[in-house]
């Protein structure tokens, strides 16, 4: 915290130093070519969009359970918002979604990530439209692409999350993997998206670029990712194994690099109501994991229609999980998770 607390005490609390700080160690940590922090997910959003130079009222597909400031920042900018239905075991778009999304006029695929769990990368790249990855609970997640599987040399083909699209976006909001209490970093994985973004970003007013108040504290996070990662999945494990001796479950995903733990969500098979009766009697706060998705700006007889996304808005909670939440606490969460209505 000593970056935070230098920032306060010098007052210099625009853009400045720690904001270059934060952007090479996002280089160094994601491998992409170049980025910019921004204020807020939207204002990268809209960047990413002049890049593209993508035309004013196209389709751009979203998950029905992405945060719903991408509905809202979609919108605003003046395209049309295709709202996708997800698979119930992963939370994740499918391409079967994607392709039908794309019948519907989708020319852009904003792809959020949730939960920490990547899809099939392979297949929504080789549909061909431009993807942009939102990473904000994924960063760190590695895919072991095809090649691998026939090769000697094992990381010789592993890929990160955000090196897929043609932009990346890593929230940096108060519930993101990586936060800096509000903000986000715009990457482009290559030398060539770079060169197309940087014209757009380089006359950027101050007012669109994250204050080095905040970079600090991303900063200082992804600087520490990897041991508070290995911290999470260690609790992660632990949650799990005392799930599958009840009659809930969680979402589907690879156990080692491919995925990040965000958070710990569980899918009920009863109602929600109980579920959190039953953890406030044991002292536990847990809340719905979408309550402020793009499903719940939909109103009710339209969400028929994402069959999957609303089953999950209204049964899959969050359990706390995060690196000092401290063994007494994470006892307690172990037991009632094994006997959670």
């Amino acid at each position: 915290m000593d970056a935070v607390l230098t920032c306060m005490v010098d007052e210099k609390l625009g853009p400045g130093e720690l904001n270059a700080k934060l952007i090479q160690t996002v280089k160094e940590f994601t491998g992409c070519d170049g980025a910019v922090a921004f204020r807020s997910p939207s204002i990268a959003l809209s960047y990413a969009l002049k890049a593209l130079d993508l035309s004013a009222d196209s389709g751009i597909m979203i998950s029905a359970l992405a945060p719903s400031w991408q509905y809202h920042a979609v919108t605003s900018l003046g395209y049309k918002a295709l709202v996708l239905d997800v698979a119930e075991e992963t939370g994740l778009v499918t391409v079967e979604a994607i392709q039908n999304g794309i019948k519907e006029g989708g020319r852009l695929l904003l792809l959020h990530e949730t939960m920490g769990i990547l899809p099939d990368m392979e297949s929504i790249c080789a549909l061909g439209i431009p993807v942009i990855e939102d990473i904000s609970h994924s960063v760190g997640a590695v895919k072991k692409t095809s090649q691998e599987e026939n090769s000697p040399q094992k990381t010789s083909a592993d890929k990160k999350a955000g090196s897929f699209g043609v932009f990346s976006i890593m929230g940096l909001e108060e519930f993101d993997s990586v936060t800096g209490g509000g903000g986000a970093v715009l990457m482009a994985p290559g030398r060539r998206e770079w060169i197309v973004l940087k014209n757009f970003v380089s006359n950027a007013p101050d007012t669109d670029i994250l204050p080095d108040m905040n970079s600090a504290l991303a900063w200082i996070q992804l600087k520490e990712f990897e041991r508070n990662e290995a911290v999470r999945k260690s609790l992660f494990a632990v949650f799990q194994r005392s799930l599958m001796s009840g009659k809930n479950k969680t979402f589907v995903r690879d156990s080692d690099e491919g995925s990040t733990i965000w958070s710990f969500p569980v899918v009920l098979a009863g109602s929600f109501k109980d579920a959190r009766q039953y953890a406030s009697r044991k002292e536990i706060e847990i809340r719905l994991a979408y309550e402020k998705s793009v499903i719940s700006l939909i109103d009710e007889e339209s969400r028929s229609k994402y069959v999957h996304a609303n089953s999950l808005y209204l049964r899959c909670v969050l359990f706390p999980l995060y690196p000092r939440l401290g063994s007494e606490a994470a006892t307690k969460i172990s037991k009632v998770l094994g006997t959670l209505p």
